[in-house]
C-alpha cells in the first residue's frame, strides 16, 4: 500500500532494479586501467635490461633475475659483479631466510677468500644525486622520505634539501648485509621478502629482483646454523652477470621506463583504480605497491 492505495508489482520491481543498480560501483569515465595502458604502450616506453647490469641467481627452483642499479650504489654494483665473476657464490647458500623479512645468502662461515672484489665496502646508504639520475617523483606523501619515486625504474627516495638519493627497501630489493659498523659490508647479500622501509639509508640497496621472485619467496625458512655441519639452507647453484653468458642464454626482458610519459598515467591508474570493481579510491599509492611492469621482449 502507498498512501492508502495499492502499488502495482511492476512499480516495486522497477524500484528494486533502481536500488540494485545504484549499489554497483561506477568506473572512472575516460580513465584507462593499468592493463589497458600497458596494452597500448609503444616500444619506446620500454627499455631492455642491460646485460652488464643484470644478475642471474641460479637455484634448483629456477632462475632469479636481478636488475642492478645504473645510477646509485655503484661500488656495491661493482662488488656483486666482481664476486659473481669470481664464482664466489657458486655452491654457497641462502642460509638465513626469515618469513616476511629477508632471504640472506653468501658465505656464512667465511670459508672462501675474495680474489678481485673488495674485502669490505664503504657505505652507500644514500649519496649526492648524480647527474642523469632521472628521478621521477610521486606526489604521494611518504613516511620515510621527503620524496619518493623512481630512478632507472627502481624505487628511490630523494631529499631535495640535501640533494641526496637512495634506493628503497621495497619487496625484492637486493642489498649487502653488514655488521654494526657502517663500512663492514663485503660479500653477504639479502633480498627483501616484503617491504622493509625502516632499513632505508641504513644499508645499501643496489638493485631489485625483476623476475623469479617466486623462487626467493619459496626458499625454505632457516636460521643461521651454528656450525658448518648444520642446516645451511638451499644451495645457490651459481651467480652470473648476464653479459658473460651467450645472448641465447639471456632472459630477453624489458622494463617499463619510469621517465616515459606513459608512466604518469600508469601510476595514476594505481592511485585511483578506474575499474568498476572499486567503490573507494584513496587518491594515494604507496611506492612499494606500484609494481614496475616487466615483459618478455618480442622476437624480431
Amino acid at each position: 500500500m502507498k498512501g492508502g492505495r495499492p502499488v502495482k508489482p511492476t512499480s516495486i520491481a522497477l524500484a528494486l532494479l533502481a536500488a540494485t543498480a545504484s549499489a554497483h560501483a561506477d568506473p572512472l569515465e575516460g580513465k584507462r586501467s593499468s592493463a589497458e595502458i600497458l596494452a597500448a604502450s609503444a616500444s619506446e616506453d620500454w627499455r631492455a635490461l642491460d646485460p652488464e647490469n643484470t644478475l642471474y641467481i641460479a637455484l634448483e627452483r629456477g632462475r632469479v633475475v636481478v636488475m642492478l642499479s645504473p645510477v646509485l650504489a655503484q661500488d656495491h654494483v661493482a662488488q656483486i659483479k666482481a664476486l659473481a665473476r669470481e664464482g664466489f657464490y657458486d655452491g654457497l647458500s641462502f642460509y638465513r631466510v626469515i618469513d616476511g623479512f629477508v632471504a640472506q645468502g653468501g658465505d656464512l662461515f667465511e670459508t672462501r677468500d675474495v680474489k678481485t672484489a673488495a674485502k669490505t665496502l664503504s657505505a652507500e646508504f644514500d649519496e649526492r644525486a648524480p647527474e642523469g639520475l632521472g628521478f621521477t617523483a610521486l606526489p604521494d606523501a611518504d613516511g620515510y622520505a621527503p620524496e619518493v619515486g623512481f630512478a632507472a625504474s627502481l624505487p628511490t627516495g630523494y631529499d631535495a634539501a640535501s640533494g641526496r638519493a637512495w634506493h628503497l627497501h621495497c619487496a625484492g630489493a637486493i642489498a649487502m648485509a653488514r655488521d654494526e659498523g657502517r663500512d663492514t659490508a663485503g660479500t653477504e647479500f639479502y633480498i627483501t621478502l616484503q617491504p622493509q622501509r625502516y632499513l632505508d639509508r641504513n644499508l645499501s640497496v643496489f638493485g631489485r629482483v625483476v623476475e623469479g621472485m617466486e623462487h626467493i619467496q619459496a626458499l625454505r625458512r632457516v636460521a643461521p646454523a651454528e656450525t658448518p655441519e648444520g642446516d645451511l639452507g638451499e644451495t645457490i647453484l651459481s651467480v652470473r652477470v648476464a653479459a658473460d653468458l651467450p645472448a641465447s642464454a639471456r632472459a630477453p626482458l624489458e622494463i617499463l621506463r619510469t621517465d616515459a610519459e606513459i608512466f604518469q598515467e600508469y601510476a595514476e591508474s594505481r592511485r585511483n583504480r578506474p575499474e568498476a570493481f572499486f567503490y573507494r579510491r584513496p587518491n594515494h599509492v604507496d611506492v612499494c605497491q606500484l609494481p614496475i611492469p616487466v615483459r618478455r621482449r618480442e622476437a624480431s
